[in-house]
């Protein structure tokens, strides 16, 4: 045994006044015979021994003498050295986080093969349709507890992308990659293609395949849409086994009170089956397969449907007609309102769009606008010549989430591109978009740009002020021969519009309510959401689990809606056949590696047993 801080072992010195503590105490009153006067010297001899035997017999002595051992001891950071199955080589563990993933026990087999692999250095990098790095360059220690703690995503994995930050992980000191999969599907390139090139560059890479095959009855596919007489859903399920099935169905729907709706669903073998839910009400209804199977994430699908609140959008603009304006005011339950001059009573709305051309804001309306921000409020500012460097004052400066300098004309156009994917942002087609004038400007510190053109100048910002949020619009809303660009013309802009207001301040569209797992958006600050696996605290959520979330005071729900990762028939054993169809495995386990396995823990809980017992002889002696 060899101990981590050995100056802590002069504790023991502590066992000296406990000794004499025991020798000092007062000793029983000797008599003296006369007619054994010749005994009483051998007594004076041997009085030390006796108190010393004495001493030893004493139980109370024993334990007080124990605990201050145990608890020097402990303090030392005593360990043992113990020989385990580990390489030497700098591992990077690539772990399947995909919803196929949760059937059965393929996770828990993927994680118990995982720490087979553990070496002296690891890394660890998540499988979801991003890739996650959990662990870098950690022991091995490090290593496998972080592997205890892992849970199962409900993503449609992109393994090659976590390949290849594991690659990166490697590219100076080389290693091995592991993937632990069921290689059953996947989003982006050909992990094999991904494994050829890791071994191009002298990576040792191999693939570990998990699980079998089972019977599933899943929910592959659910759609929300909005008609005349109020929320249509419709949901198909699917049979991916042999036999036909009834499918018991329980619809739950939440709305103050709860409201169960059983019915038995027919679906035959290899086929699937759809029914109709309509007239949803508002609130969260639940649909659930009744029946356990082997991939219990499919069973359930969350509809998420915002109680309808009447919103209102100021438009603060010195122009009579605004096309952003025209776009939101046919947003159902928004209500607009515009003024040349900003109000007092901003309080009551819940967006408000600066869209003035030409005329500068006073300082009372920046003064106006600025506490109605910190306290909480949405504002939008459209890029003008009143925001320009000349046109813009100071205080006004503060508030934006850019820099604005000057306006630049071009004739060539401004590409642009998304520098960070949202909901705001999918499925804009900027490349239609043509930009002939534009504001100069650079970001903040804390913004964050969604759209930036190629030069890197913000489109497209925000960022959050006190307790509100201040968005950055690079289009201008200018129209006819002094129009900055021809986004207004576009059917995306009208689109573009409900989502940037309904996420805002609006009642927004019914899909920012209803995702799928791996969706990602982007808060304006970091702030506490509610996942289904717990509460955290971030800035940017991926939605990698099946569930409901609660953020930025909406309740969101995903479901995994995917066919190929419902299919747990799948065997993949292709999969293998083309990643070694020169070679096997390569990969040996063999190496042993030093393990330091502290032992404070177990002392401490010794400790702990031994006060119990003192506690329990006082008592006994009727001395507590």
């Amino acid at each position: 045994m060899a101990f981590g801080t050995p100056l802590a072992l002069m504790a023991l010195l502590s066992v000296i006044p406990l000794i004499v503590l025991y020798l000092l105490r007062p000793k029983p009153l000797v008599v003296r015979i006369p007619s054994v006067m010749f005994l009483m010297q051998v007594e004076e001899k041997k009085r030390f021994f006796t108190s010393i035997t004495k001493l030893i017999k004493d139980p109370l002595f024993l334990i007080q003498l124990l605990v201050l051992i145990m608890l020097s001891l402990a303090a030392a950071a005593p360990y043992i050295i113990t020989n385990e199955p580990l390489s030497d080589e700098h591992t990077v563990l690539v772990i399947d986080m995909s919803a196929s993933m949760q059937t059965d026990d393929r996770f828990q087999e993927a994680i118990n093969k995982a720490k087979d692999y553990v070496s002296k250095t690891n890394s660890i990098v998540l499988a979801h349709n991003v890739p996650v790095t959990l662990l870098e360059g950690q022991d091995a220690t490090t290593a496998q507890k972080t592997l205890s703690t892992l849970r199962p995503g409900a993503t449609v994995a992109d393994i090659s992308a976590a390949m290849g930050t594991g690659m990166r992980m490697l590219s100076q000191g080389g290693g091995r990659l592991i993937v632990i999969s069921d290689l059953t599907n996947w989003e982006g390139e050909d992990p094999v293609s991904a494994k050829n090139l890791a071994e191009s560059y002298g990576l040792k890479v191999e693939f570990v395949k998990i699980g079998n095959t089972a019977d599933n009855i899943g929910i592959i596919q659910g759609r929300l849409e909005t008609t005349q007489s109020g929320y249509t859903y419709s949901c198909v399920l699917k049979n991916y086994g042999g036999s036909d099935r009834n499918v018991p169905i329980e619809i739950i729907t939440t709305d103050g009170e709860s409201t169960v709706k059983n019915i038995d669903l027919p679906v035959k073998a290899k086929s699937t089956q759809q029914f109709i839910l309509t007239n949803m009400s508002a609130g969260i209804t639940t649909i659930k397969i009744s029946r356990d199977d082997s991939l219990p994430v499919d069973n359930t699908a969350y509809v998420s449907i915002p109680r309808i609140s009447n919103k209102r959008i100021l438009f603060v603009s010195d122009q009579s007609l605004l096309p952003s304006m025209t776009s939101v005011s046919l947003m159902p339950g928004i209500g607009t309102t515009s003024a040349t001059v900003v109000p007092q009573d901003l309080a009551r709305f819940s967006v408000v769009v600066v869209a003035k051309a030409n005329q500068s804001l006073s300082s009372g309306e920046i003064s106006l606008l600025s506490s109605y921000i910190n306290g909480g409020g949405k504002v939008i500012f459209i890029a003008s010549d009143s925001l320009a460097a000349q046109g813009a004052d100071l205080e006004l400066q503060k508030l934006l989430p850019v820099r604005t300098s000057n306006i630049i004309e071009t004739q060539r156009g401004l590409q642009m591109k998304v520098n960070q994917s949202t909901r705001l942002t999918d499925d804009l087609a900027l490349d239609d978009i043509a930009i002939y004038k534009y504001l100069n400007a650079t970001p903040r510190l804390g913004t964050t740009n969604l759209v930036v053109s190629d030069k890197g100048t913000p489109m497209l910002a925000f960022t959050a002020v006190g307790e509100g949020t201040v968005v950055y619009v690079g289009f201008s809303d200018q129209l006819g021969e002094v129009a900055w660009n021809n986004f207004h013309n576009l059917p995306d802009f009208p689109v573009f519009w409900f989502k940037l207001v309904g996420w805002l301040g609006g009642s927004g569209d019914i899909s920012e309510y209803n995702l799928k797992t791996g969706a990602i958006s982007t808060l304006s600050k970091e702030q506490q959401i509610k996942t289904p696996d717990g509460t955290e605290t971030t800035k940017r959520v991926l939605y990698s689990s099946a569930g409901l979330y609660e953020v930025a005071g909406r309740t969101i729900a995903v479901n995994l809606y995917n066919d190929k990762e419902s299919d747990t028939t799948i065997d993949a054993s292709d999969v293998m056949e083309r990643a070694y169809s020169k070679d096997g495995p390569s990969i040996i386990r063999t190496t042993t590696y030093e393990s330091k396995n502290y032992l404070d823990t177990i002392m401490i809980a010794l400790v702990l047993l031994l006060v119990i017992l003192e506690l329990y002889i006082i008592k006994k002696r009727g001395e507590l």
